[in-house]
């Protein structure tokens, strides 16, 4: 990763600056979205990423920062792509600048993947110049989907190849990422998400070449080294903010 050549010993401001620090959780109330922003703001995250509903309140209520980003055909996927281009569209409207979309997973078992692709571009064409991330819920792909959809993400033209939702069966994995690396085009960066839970964790997948990390144990995780104390975590499980392996 540029200017992080001695990655191991990196610290937690480098780690939090690539976090999309996350609230997902189906029953999250204001006050839990208020206090996620306001920890994003404090620490320093890359965005926060939150329900669709709260797009709207979060901008009037903070402003330009924390950068917003939020979710649209999720968890499943299966959407029609109309439905995900017109939630896209509304979320920017509402004062979001990332999207991570799930891509359709019935397509994909189908081998639809010109299908697949086209649903990339057309709601990267509704992004414009904001950020896409396309989650593609490796925990129910085989190793040949994986990499055709490393072709998908990067002919739709979308800015990140994102791992999992965090509401499957599994989540990221180093394996996944290396096969990532090996397929993905030169422009598409990488989000690993679901289930990283360590400080160990997150120097791991940055190392391995993540720039972006769906997390939201790493604010806790800092505050609790701060304070002498230690939070414990398992690697690739538990919960971020709720729902899932997030």
């Amino acid at each position: 990763m540029k200017g992080m050549s001695n990655i191991e010993n990196i610290g937690w401001p480098e780690i939090i600056g690539r976090v999309d620090h996350t609230l997902l959780k189906a029953a999250a109330d204001w006050p839990a979205i208020a206090a996620l922003c306001e920890e994003a703001i404090q620490y320093g995250a890359a965005s926060v990423c939150i329900p669709p509903a709260y797009v709207a309140k979060v901008k009037e209520t903070f402003g330009e920062k924390p950068v917003i980003c939020t979710v649209i055909g999720f968890p499943l996927g299966y959407s029609t792509a109309e439905i995900k281009i017109a939630e896209a569209k509304q979320a920017l409207a509402a004062g979001a600048s990332e999207i991570d979309m799930v891509v359709n997973l019935g397509a994909v078992k189908n081998r639809d993947f010109a299908a697949v692709t086209d649903e990339i571009a057309r709601i990267k064409e509704a992004c414009g110049s904001n950020i896409l991330k396309v989650i593609i819920e490796t925990c129910y792909l085989t190793e040949e989907e994986k990499i055709a959809l490393c072709r998908c993400v990067t002919e739709g033209g979308a800015d990140y190849i994102k791992t999992s939702t965090g509401f499957g069966s599994g989540g990221a994995t180093l394996a996944d990422i290396k096969l990532f690396k090996a397929h993905i085009g030169p422009k598409v960066k990488i989000k690993a998400a679901g289930g990283i839970r360590s400080k160990e964790d997150m120097i791991a997948f940055i190392a391995a070449g993540c720039d972006r990390l769906g997390a939201s144990a790493a604010v806790t995780l800092m505050q609790a080294e701060a304070a002498g104390g230690q939070v414990s975590g398992q690697s690739n499980g538990g919960n971020e903010k709720g729902g899932g392996q997030y």
